[in-house]
C-alpha cells in the first residue's frame, strides 16, 4: 500500500513563505510523477504543479508562476512545493499526489493521494 503524507502547512501573513513536504512510502513503481493539488472552501480541487521523476519537469498553474517551486528528492522519497509571495487566495488545503505517467494535471490522473495539509494566508 502506497501512503502519502504531506507536512509543512500552518498559518502565514501575505507575502510570506511556506515549504510543504511530501513523503512517499510502500511500493511504488520505480519512476513515478509527483503534483500538488489545492482545494479551497467550498471550491473543486484544483491543480497547482507537477514534477515527472528525474525532476526534469515541471509545469505549474498560471496563478503560481513565478511564486510556487516544486522539487524532489527521490533519494529521500519526498516532493517539496517552496511557496513564496504569498497571497490570501492561496488559502487551501494543499495535497500531493502520484501517478505512474507523467504529466499529472488532473485529479483524475492521481493513482494515490495524502490527506493534505492546511495553509492559511492572512492579509
Amino acid at each position: 500500500q502506497v501512503q502519502l503524507v504531506e507536512s509543512g502547512g500552518g498559518l502565514v501573513q501575505a507575502g510570506g513563505s511556506v515549504r510543504l513536504s511530501c513523503v512517499t512510502s510502500g511500493r511504488t513503481l520505480s519512476t513515478y510523477a509527483m503534483a500538488w493539488f489545492r482545494q479551497a472552501p467550498g471550491k473543486e480541487r484544483e491543480f497547482v504543479a507537477d514534477i515527472s521523476w528525474s525532476g526534469g519537469r515541471t509545469y505549474y498553474t498560471d496563478s503560481v508562476k513565478g511564486r510556487f517551486i516544486i522539487s524532489r528528492d527521490n533519494a529521500k522519497n519526498t516532493v517539496y512545493l517552496q511557496m513564496n509571495s504569498l497571497k490570501p487566495e492561496d488559502t487551501a488545503v494543499y495535497y500531493c499526489a502520484l501517478s505512474n505517467t507523467y504529466p499529472l494535471r488532473s485529479t483524475y490522473g492521481a493513482a494515490y493521494w495524502g490527506k493534505g495539509t492546511l495553509v492559511t494566508v492572512s492579509s
